[in-house]
């Protein structure tokens, strides 16, 4: 099992930045790819972007691509989601994930997630 927790959700003003956290424990943390997906008020859960186990290749949603940015420490266990030029359509609950590829269907750990509201 692999237990996942993030932080640093809140409130951020439009344009603003913010830097979420996930730290895992369980299992070895550098066999995991990891990722950050997001689900909105009454809509479905997303992907937002994955990463590699050595932090070599990254993937990113359209709606995020330059803005946001994926990044592992496997020496700190932690996934980090910095989000820049926040706009409120990334108001979500987001959500860490890991898993044995970068397929948002092969995440097999999920955190509980973590509030991230855009203020207009």
């Amino acid at each position: 099992q692999v237990q996942l927790v993030e932080s640093g959700g809140g409130l951020v003003q439009d344009g603003g930045s913010l830097r979420l956290s996930c730290v895992a424990s369980g299992r070895t943390f550098s066999n995991y790819y990891m990722g950050w997906f997001r689900q909105a008020p009454g809509k479905e859960r997303e992907f937002v972007a994955t990463i590699s186990r050595s932090p070599g290749y990254k993937k990113y949603a359209d709606s995020v691509k330059g803005r946001f940015t994926i990044s592992r420490d496997n020496a700190k266990n932690t996934v980090y989601l910095q989000m820049n030029r926040v706009i409120p359509e990334d108001t979500a609950v987001y959500y860490c994930a890991a898993g044995s590829s970068l397929s948002a269907s092969d995440m097999n750990y999920w955190g509980k997630g973590t509030l991230v509201t855009v203020s207009s």
